[in-house]
């Protein structure tokens, strides 16, 4: 079975990687985002950061919008964290952005860990 987004997703985690090589771990999220868009545009990779994305309940609209850390290829939500470890909280809350947007796959990319980048790849399944 062939991974959905396979190669976009090894796109992004590369561009991840390179950020966390070149400034560690240590600073607030901020940084890193902006360092990723830089690595992200250098690698000219489709991107949009703070992008606000509907909600919807019961295939009703809300009011009220997620605003995504980034969009890549118009189809891959990235939630950037840094923190000591991902934890299940940071999975569900994933989840429910996928679900709640109607997108299929996200990233949970974390630059806090001190031993190497951590990341992982989440699929919702329709």
């Amino acid at each position: 079975m062939e991974l959905l987004f396979k190669d976009e997703v090894y796109a992004l985690i590369g561009a991840a990687m390179e950020v966390y090589n070149e400034l560690g771990n240590g600073f607030l999220e901020a940084v890193y985002q902006e360092a990723y868009e830089v690595e992200l545009s250098e690698r000219n990779i489709v991107f949009e950061s703070q992008k606000l994305l509907p909600i919807y309940y019961k295939n009703r609209k809300l009011k009220k919008e997620y605003k995504s850390d980034i969009i890549a290829f118009e189809k891959i939500i990235i939630e950037l964290k840094v923190q000591e470890h991902l934890i299940k909280t940071d999975e569900s809350q994933l989840l429910n952005y996928l679900n709640a947007t109607n997108f299929q796959v996200g990233v949970l990319i974390n630059f806090g860990s001190k031993n190497d980048l951590e990341w992982k790849r989440m699929i919702l399944t329709k």
